[in-house]
């Protein structure tokens, strides 16, 4: 690999590990499978989430970046994002008094992480936004070293997702007997306080855009 190739693979990397890091839906809905379906809930959703950026960056090089620049667009974005992530915080919140530790063993009841990694992607305007300007950059500067500079550039991106989400999963679930169902509820409830001055900063940002 070139020096130039490892620079964007080892950049790209740092970069998107310290936004995995971030509290999200992503982040959220892992946590809580984890206690249910183990270590591998972090990294189907990650698989489900990867395959939905490689459709995204094929997309942002065909031109739909300019879409997504476009003040009605974003305006969009910020307002259902917004929406979304209110309900989904409220949602948890109203779940808390009854919310408990459980791991599933029934496959009925089991949702399909995979898509629900993609589906959670889509449902954060935090993603869309950060593709259009942060990620667009970046593959414009990757793609001047063709497909392998792409190429780097997503396997950096893709692989910081893949540790940080694995090892929350392996974290929760080896640790799953430490945690009691109050510590638990206190962990869900953080996460839905933080979607939901999430979503109040997007509410903003799109009315402000309106106005």
């Amino acid at each position: 690999m070139s020096l130039a190739l490892l620079s964007i693979f080892a950049s790209s990397f740092v970069i998107a590990f310290s936004g995995a890091m971030m509290p999200g839906p992503l982040l959220t809905v892992t946590i809580s499978e984890s206690t249910r379906r183990g270590a591998i809930a972090g990294p189907l959703m990650i698989f489900g989430h990867g395959l939905l950026e490689l459709l995204l960056i094929a997309a942002l090089l065909s031109g739909f970046a300019t879409i997504l620049h476009r003040n009605e667009v974003f305006i969009t974005i910020a307002l259902l994002g917004g929406a979304t992530l209110f309900w989904m915080a409220t949602s948890m919140l109203k779940g808390l008094p009854t919310l408990r530790l459980t791991l599933e063993t029934s496959t009925e009841k089991q949702r399909n992480l995979v898509l629900a990694g993609a589906v959670l992607s889509i449902a954060n305007p935090y993603w869309l936004i950060w593709w259009a300007s942060i990620g667009m950059g970046y593959i414009m500067h990757s793609a001047r070293l063709g497909f392998l500079g792409v190429a780097s550039f997503f396997l950096g991106h893709i692989l910081a997702d893949l540790l940080w989400y694995t090892l929350i999963s392996l974290g929760i679930a080896r640790g799953r007997r430490l945690f009691s169902d109050a510590s638990y509820r206190r962990m869900i409830g953080g996460c839905a306080v933080f979607l939901l001055c999430f979503s109040c900063y997007f509410f903003y940002s799109g009315i402000e855009k309106l106005v």
